[in-house]
């Protein structure tokens, strides 16, 4: 069965409003802004992904995979980690409230997910055709 791209785009919207929303009520309800850095580091994740994974190296002594894409892979890996680490940081230190905590956290990984998931709905593959 073919989803049409119109209902995907009207899904991944409505899954990236509520991450939104959690991690503006996390702020919100406990009149603390702090949580709110946590959407723009999920948001600056996925770009070394992006940037990266569209340089093509003609190596020699490269496999499947080049330094480039090892180390956009690495940046991602650590604005994802950051973006968890940072509300339990808050946590620890009494900035937050562990709600808050565990709403911006939930709501990143939420708004994270749909970028990602937006990608692969969207990606077309060149060796199918």
């Amino acid at each position: 069965m073919q989803v049409a791209p119109l209902t995907k785009i009207i899904f991944l919207a409505g899954f990236l409003a509520a991450g939104f929303l959690l991690i503006i009520l996390s702020c919100a309800l406990w009149n603390n802004w702090y949580p709110l850095y946590v959407v723009g580091i999920f948001l600056a994740a996925p770009i070394p992904n992006a940037i990266f994974s569209r340089t093509e190296f003609d190596d020699f002594m490269s496999d499947s995979s080049s330094a480039t894409n090892d180390f956009a892979k690495f940046l991602t890996g650590t604005l994802v980690l950051s973006g968890l680490a940072l509300p339990i940081v808050l946590y620890h230190v009494r900035l937050v409230v562990l709600p808050a905590t565990v709403m911006s956290m939930t709501g990143g990984l939420i708004v994270y997910t749909s970028i990602i998931v937006f990608g692969m709905f969207f990606h077309e593959n060149e060796e199918e055709y």
